[in-house]
């Protein structure tokens, strides 16, 4: 606690004010300590005039003599009111301290949460029918106003507020209070006093509120009421604190709270609470930091991260959940080089917080599995999730465009340094990922483009194979935008493979290519089955083998027993001596939805900036700071359709994405008439070999002229050459062009055969190619995800999906495409059982 006295006040809090007979000055000092709660009335300031004296334990503690009229004590947090004029002239400032009151908040903008934890959709209730809670107040403003009216009461010790109804209840109790219990609760969330729940304590623990009742020697503490073993004058009071028998710091001793002990030999003994500093360490650049230090380095007050003042900012916690950003502690969100916050003073927007170091950074280890390729831990030749523990040497972006050394501070300026972040192994010019961004990135070493991704590093695949079917258990390799995948790379045996579709297979298989348990097909939990042993008898729907009721062209399938994922494909591959039918030579007759429609301003195909409704399918993935990172598809009212090296997890929450529709600018001015901005529900990822993955969003969008669905292609239909197609995106434009507008530009068809000349034969068919263009146009950072749309029988048909390339907009260079055809049959499957 900061040395504030009537000897030493702070320098901004000393008000001058002349007495009304000009005879005297009269000198008022509002002194806020940094831990200080928030204030609303007059009771909670405190006059001063001596310095209290230090006190024995077991002695009598002295009251501070206080001014003559009012009934104010010293408290160990709070307002520190101090005046040189006689006691029996203080009232006359009673009003001049209203005002002071009401204006406290200017000097940090402070809320009265911060004295709060929030423990979200919870209800405490208490059994014992003896002990009520306060009424329901509905028309609360906010649960700022509540914990105003919580904050000073010595017997409220949290609420519930419902932000439904604005609707507050005060409570005596807090969880650790007897005969109570945590309940989910949709309709409200609780907040409980930090003094009272928070296992640490701040400064020396005067505040302190917990329960810990034994010393650091063991010993169980005597009751505060009690006189025996060890006589003590310490009187238990509602404000003092001094309840049960827990351990307090009743007279301010530096080394936190303490107790009489049980022991008659052993009169009273420290409790060794840590402080919260020293209670949580932190390890590398404190992105796991999980303590409850709320103050920054230079001692200012972190604001809380779900409040958007003093300082507005990205990190809201509901999009951010794997950040833990509760309440108002320290935390490093965005791969700083160490846990920081906003601050409560509106002139500081961030300071860094002084937090311990766990010791040497030693390399993360993270989950994987044995077929990858690995250095003590780090993974060298893919990537999982984010990357964030990819190590490989991949040092060129998904364009092609070399990266710069994190050494280096041009072409580029960064805080990246090597030195402060010594664990994340930012060597040479390797691809990493710092600060938890989609990918594995870089600075690049073209001036006019400052980072880019790596997307061309292939994601390590989950898929497993069961046990005792198709060799040992275990993960697969790397994900590719070829069949050479894991299905082609795991050891065939005729248990563990089928022969063309799959349809007849009848083997034991009952897990899915990401171990998950496949639900009985007569189940009806956790998914309601469209297929059953009922309505498919000739299928074989035994047990929860996997199996291919409907035909997929993918293989078996099973609904899976996790409640999040509706059905996936079987860990099987086909048979080494079953080849799939080729898909080159086009179906004779073909039949197009009626979607795919827009306006054009000119009838020809061609190159242009931007204009408004020109790719009204062409979706913005945004991450959860609102920045676009990749392109999507909107495939169906609800549905986009994008590149799998967009989505960092096919199984977690994407809480806090989102896809932006109607707008042709990147950056949208906030209010533009045409801009729809939804949530991503969820992902669900394409079959093996894909690299396509769906999204769900939260609600379906809306229909115009500036955003409109894009149709899908028959079943293995593949484009005649010569089509003109064309590409859309917000990706980096090799300097030709302005990259925050939305950018289509025409590319002709070609064959399968005139493509592999250039690229060596690794051209598949599950993929197409468009053919090489006079000036460097074409698909680059940023646009991967979005549609290779080409016009036929008059619509718009998405024929392929942009991906990582091995260079951006080459001439002369023919682009690669997933086939959108190839897999059209999953896209519509997982749109009608989702």
């Amino acid at each position: 606690m900061p040395n504030v006295s009537p000897q030493n006040p702070p320098k901004h809090c000393l008000i001058n004010i002349k007495d009304s007979q000009g005879s005297s000055y009269i000198k008022k000092v509002l002194a806020l300590d940094p831990r200080a709660r928030g204030l609303t009335s007059p009771s909670n300031c405190h006059p001063v005039s001596v310095k209290p004296k230090q006190v024995q334990r077991g002695g009598v503690e002295p009251e501070p003599p206080n001014p003559v009229g009012t009934h104010f004590t010293i408290s160990g947090m709070g307002l520190w009111w101090v005046t040189a004029q006689p006691p029996a002239m203080s009232m006359r400032w009673f009003p001049l301290l209203l005002l002071l009151t009401q204006c406290s908040r200017a000097l940090g903008q402070r809320s009265p949460l911060n004295d709060f934890q929030l423990l979200q959709s919870t209800e405490l209730k208490n059994f014992l029918h003896t002990v009520v809670p306060g009424p329901w107040e509905e028309d609360v403003a906010d649960a700022e106003e509540c914990a105003r009216r919580c904050g000073p009461l010595l017997d409220c010790r949290a609420f519930h507020y419902n932000s439904s109804s604005h609707g507050c209840q005060l409570l005596p109790w807090t969880q650790h209070s007897p005969h109570t219990q945590l309940h989910h609760s949709s309709l409200c969330d609780l907040f409980q006093k930090k003094d009272y729940v928070r296992a640490c304590i701040m400064d020396n623990g005067v505040s302190y509120r917990g329960t810990v009742a034994r010393t650091a020697g063991g010993l169980p503490c005597q009751a505060w009421s009690r006189r025996f073993p060890n006589d003590h004058k310490y009187t238990p009071t509602p404000k003092n604190g001094l309840e049960e028998n827990f351990c307090r710091n009743p007279d301010r001793d530096s080394r936190g709270p303490w107790c009489y002990t049980t022991n008659p030999s052993v009169r009273f003994q420290s409790c060794g609470i840590k402080s919260c500093r020293e209670a949580v360490c932190v390890r590398c650049n404190g992105e796991d930091y999980r303590g409850e230090v709320d103050v920054t380095e230079s001692g200012r007050e972190c604001q809380r991260w779900d409040l958007q003042h003093p300082h507005s900012h990205p990190f809201q916690p509901d999009k951010f959940l794997d950040k833990a950003l509760n309440d108002n502690y320290c935390r490093n969100p965005d791969g700083s080089e160490r846990p920081w916050c906003y601050t409560t003073d509106p002139n500081i927007e961030r300071e860094f917080c002084d937090l311990p170091s766990c010791g040497p950074n030693l390399p993360l280890i993270t989950k994987g599995s044995k077929s990858h390729q690995r250095n003590k831990g780090k993974i060298l030749n893919c990537f999982h999730g984010k990357g964030e523990d990819y190590r490989g040497t991949t040092n060129t972006t998904s364009a092609g465009v070399p990266c710069q050394r994190w050494d280096a501070q041009s072409p580029h300026q960064h805080r990246f340094v090597p030195e402060k972040y010594s664990c994340k192994d930012l060597r040479e010019n390797f691809c990493r990922n710092p600060d938890g961004s989609e990918a594995p990135w870089c600075f690049t070493s073209r001036p006019g483009l400052r980072v880019a991704f790596c997307y061309q590093i292939p994601r390590c695949t989950e898929e497993v194979v069961p046990e005792g079917e198709a060799g040992a258990g275990g993960r697969g390799g790397q994900e590719s935008g070829t069949d050479l995948g894991l299905m082609a790379a795991l050891a065939p045996s005729t248990a563990g493979c089928y022969h063309g579709s799959g349809e007849q297979y009848r083997g034991l298989v009952s897990k899915t290519r990401k171990g998950v348990q496949c639900q009985h097909w007569s189940a009806v939990t956790p998914h309601k089955p469209q297929f059953t042993p009922t309505s498919a008898p000739q299928a074989g729907l035994e047990a929860n083998f996997c199996r291919n009721p409907d035909g997929d062209s993918h293989g078996p399938w099973c609904y899976t027993s996790d409640p999040a994922t509706l059905f996936d494909y079987c860990a099987l591959q086909r048979c080494d001596d079953d080849q799939p039918p080729s898909i080159l030579d086009p179906p004779d007759q073909v039949q197009f939805e009626k979607c795919g429609k827009r306006v054009d301003k000119r009838n020809k195909l061609r190159v242009v900036g931007g204009h408004p409704g020109s790719s009204p399918w062409t979706v913005s993935l945004r991450n959860r700071q609102g920045q676009h990172f990749c392109g999507g598809s909107l495939v169906k009212e609800q549905w986009v359709l994008t590149a799998r090296q967009c989505v960092w997890s096919c199984h977690e929450p994407l809480t806090g994405y989102e896809v932006w529709l109607g707008t042709i600018n990147q950056n949208p001015q906030p209010g533009e008439a045409n801009l729809q901005r939804v949530s991503v529900a969820k992902a669900v990822c394409g079959p093996a070999g894909s690299q396509l993955v769906l999204l769900k969003l939260e609600r379906p969008v809306i229909l115009n002229h500036h955003v409109a669905r894009i149709c899908l292609p028959p079943e293995q239909y593949v484009v005649p050459p010569g089509t003109k197609c064309e590409i859309a995106g917000w990706g980096e434009s090799t300097g030709t062009s302005n990259n925050t507008v939305l950018h289509v530009a025409s590319m002709k068809v070609i064959s399968n055969q005139e493509c592999n000349v250039k690229h060596r034969g690794h051209v598949q068919e599950s993929e197409m190619c468009t053919e090489g263009l006079l000036v460097p146009t074409g698909a680059c950072e940023g646009d991967y995800g979005g549609p290779l749309a080409c016009y036929t029988h008059d619509c718009w048909v998405l024929e392929g999906l942009i991906i990582p390339n091995r260079v951006c907009a080459r001439p002369h260079w023919p682009a690669v495409f997933t086939r959108v055809s190839v897999f059209v049959d999953w896209i519509n499957k997982v749109m009608q059982l989702e």
